[in-house]
C-alpha cells in the first residue's frame, strides 16, 4: 500500500469524488478541500505529498493558491482546467505547477500522471550514498541529497520538475538535449505536443538561478536544437 498522501482540491463535489475514487484504488490516502483558503489551511496540520489543485474556484482560485503554496512548500502540483488555450496552461506552470490538464479529462491519465509526479517527488527527496551527490558549477550548487541549489549561496527554491531538469541538464554538461527528449526524460511519458511545458519550466528556471535571464550563463539555448548546461 502507498503511504502518499495526496491533496485534491475543486469545489466540484461530483469531481473530488470521482478523483478520490480513482486514487483511493491505488491505495493513496486522499484529503479533500473544495477551495483555495481550506487547501492551505490542510497544509498547515497535514502532510501532504501531492496536490491536484483546480483553477475557477470560489474563496481563492488555483492559481492564487498555487502562488501562496510556492512561497513555502516544493510538493508536486497538478493544475485542473476547464480551459484548454495556451495562455492558461502557461498561466498554471508560470505559477508554480508541474503538470496540466483540461477538464473532462481521463482519470486513468490523471493516476498515471500523479504516479509519475509522485515517483519523482519521492526520489528527489530520499537520501542517497552516491559520490557525485553535489554538482558545482561556478557559483551554482546542486545538492541531489539534499534537494538544494544555491546560487552565489543563496538558496533556491524550485519545484521538484524544475530541480529534475536542472540536474539533467547539470549532470550531462556539454550535451544538448531536445524540448523532445527533456520531456520524456523528465515526465517520463511519450512527447507529443508538450513545448510550451518545458519551455515555460526552462524559462522560470532561468529567473530563479541566473543573474540575467536574457543572457543565462548556466542554461544555454542552442536554437533549433534545444537547451544544454556548457562544460
Amino acid at each position: 500500500m502507498s503511504q502518499e498522501n495526496i491533496l485534491v482540491v475543486d469545489d466540484e463535489k461530483e469531481i473530488r469524488d470521482l478523483i478520490k475514487i480513482y486514487l483511493e484504488n491505488e491505495g493513496y490516502t486522499i484529503i479533500l478541500a473544495s477551495n483555495g483558503e481550506e487547501a492551505l489551511k490542510i497544509l498547515e496540520d497535514q502532510e501532504v505529498h501531492l496536490i491536484i489543485l483546480d483553477i475557477m474556484m470560489p474563496k481563492m482560485d488555483g492559481i492564487k493558491a498555487c502562488m501562496k503554496i510556492r512561497e513555502e512548500k516544493n510538493m508536486p502540483i497538478i493544475m485542473l482546467s476547464a480551459k484548454s488555450e495556451d495562455m492558461d496552461k502557461i498561466m498554471g506552470l508560470t505559477t508554480g505547477a508541474d503538470d496540466y490538464m483540461t477538464k473532462p479529462f481521463n482519470p486513468l491519465e490523471l493516476v498515471a500522471r500523479a504516479k509519475s509526479q509522485l515517483r519523482r517527488y519521492i526520489k528527489l527527496n530520499i537520501k542517497k550514498a552516491e559520490s557525485d551527490s553535489i554538482i558545482e558549477i561556478d557559483e551554482l550548487v546542486i545538492c541531489i541529497d539534499t534537494h538544494e541549489v544555491k546560487v552565489r549561496g543563496e538558496n533556491i527554491k524550485l519545484t521538484p520538475t524544475e530541480f529534475e531538469i536542472l540536474e539533467l541538464l547539470s549532470r550531462n554538461r556539454g550535451i544538448v538535449f531536445s524540448i523532445e527528449k527533456i520531456y520524456e526524460r523528465v515526465w517520463k511519458e511519450d512527447f507529443h505536443d508538450a513545448n510550451n511545458t518545458v519551455m515555460v519550466h526552462i524559462r522560470k528556471i532561468r529567473e530563479k538561478i541566473e543573474e540575467n535571464p536574457r543572457k543565462p550563463k548556466f542554461i544555454k539555448t542552442v536554437w533549433g536544437v534545444g537547451y544544454k548546461v556548457e562544460r
